[in-house]
């Protein structure tokens, strides 16, 4: 007891409290180890798009060849969630419309599967710049 006769009230969190932060942070953390890959796997994917629409040496390509260099830069970039079923390309007036659209899928834990949808495009000319 204090001065006054009356007791303190006890500051802090109890041991349930503690233990219900803990599972909150620990299933974030799955959370972020399963999902954090997949954006780090699509940035690859977004520089490799945009990287393409500068590269001079994929202009004139067949889309069948586009297609075969588009899939090498990816293994060579370990994106694996990328099959050339994922890439489209489209013929434009003086363009080919190259469109990666893909569902990367896990599972998280237990019965958790998360499923995450990118698309991305770029534009090829058909030419040669000169």
């Amino acid at each position: 007891m204090n001065e006054g006769g009356f007791m303190q009230k006890q500051k802090g969190l109890t041991l349930i409290s503690w233990l219900i932060i803990l599972a909150i942070v620990l299933f974030n953390g799955i959370i972020a180890l399963n999902i954090v890959p997949v954006y780090i796997n699509d940035n690859s994917v977004k520089t490799l798009m945009k990287n393409l629409e500068m590269d001079s040496t994929v202009r004139g390509m067949t889309p069948k060849a586009l297609k075969g260099t588009i899939t090498k830069r990816l293994r060579i970039n370990n994106v694996y969630d990328v099959s050339k079923e994922h890439i489209t390309i489209k013929k434009g007036k003086n363009d080919y419309v190259i469109i990666i659209q893909y569902e990367p899928r896990g599972k998280l834990m237990g019965n958790l599967d998360y499923i995450v949808t990118f698309k991305h495009e770029a534009r090829i000319p058909t030419g040669y710049a000169g």
